[in-house]
């Protein structure tokens, strides 16, 4: 366990150093344990329709209305903000879940489709989550950015390990009661808090993570992750400056997805086909 406490808000309403929770210090045996209950969901949750991976995203986010004051209170501590403040982040964070719940059943037809070649084929390409995704989630926005980098990667069909912000994670451990709760079946989001730089180490080199996104990492951390993940050729998503409440567009969606094209021979070739 280590010590959570308040921030300070801009007006000083917080005091500094308050005691507010103890949180879970997580091991390199936490992390490796969180990376095989993550393989174990894959195969279930990957292959679940698009349909039913929306519902569940749906729920998670009307599961979240329903305890909004809650996550009110934590966000307000956690960040340093007012309650009017912290209740804006909530509602979009809420809205964030929605937004990428109403995405599953449609990223399929803007990143796929029929490829014009020449001969009698029919070239298809269709987009496949990448595995297993490690996530450093953001530290200065411990829930809406946190939000914002769960939601995309198992909207895509992908499993996630997520390490939570150091300094605040009680946002983060309440979302992980709220999914525990709803009907996302069991590792399909695993929630590890503790000493960012410990967790994520053993996570970027491990050799059953297929990704890595770095967007809650330092310049030298995310250096040092990303040379660690170029041991079994990773995909990375490196950190860039966000503004969390902006329109999340596409891209982290389209992230951690992998492209299968499949030839399939028409008229007199057969019946066969073939894929890469």
């Amino acid at each position: 366990m280590y010590e959570v406490t308040t921030a300070t808000s801009a007006a000083g309403a917080a005091g500094k150093d308050n005691w507010l929770a103890n949180a879970p210090l997580a091991s390199r045996k936490d992390a490796r344990d969180a990376v095989v209950a993550a393989r174990k969901a894959f195969g279930g949750w990957s292959g679940a329709t698009a349909y039913n991976r929306g519902q569940v995203l749906y729920r998670i986010a009307e599961m979240l209305e329903g305890r909004k004051d809650q996550f009110v209170r934590e966000v307000a501590d956690a960040e340093g903000l007012s309650k009017a403040k912290a209740a804006v982040v909530v509602d979009a964070a809420i809205d964030r879940w929605v937004w990428y719940a109403g995405w599953t059943d449609k990223i399929a037809q803007v990143v796929g489709g029929a490829n014009p070649v020449a001969g009698p084929f029919f070239n298809l390409s269709t987009p496949e989550p990448t595995g297993v995704v490690a996530v450093v989630a953001p530290q200065e926005s411990s829930f809406l950015g946190l939000v914002s980098v769960i939601a995309p990667v198992i909207a895509t069909g992908n499993t996630a390990v997520v390490v939570a912000a150091e300094k605040a994670p009680l946002p983060a451990l309440s979302l992980g009661e709220v999914l525990a709760t709803s009907d996302l079946p069991g590792g399909v989001v695993n929630i590890l808090t503790g000493r960012t730089q410990e967790i994520a180490a053993p996570l970027a080199s491990h050799q059953d993570v297929n990704a890595i996104d770095l967007t809650g990492a330092d310049a030298d951390l995310a250096r040092d992750l990303e040379i660690a993940a170029a041991d079994n050729l990773k995909r990375v998503l490196r950190p860039q400056p966000v503004d969390w409440s902006a329109g999340p567009g596409t891209h982290r969606l389209t992230a951690f997805l992998e492209t299968k094209t499949v030839w399939h021979p028409t008229g007199s070739l057969g019946a066969s086909g073939s894929a890469y």
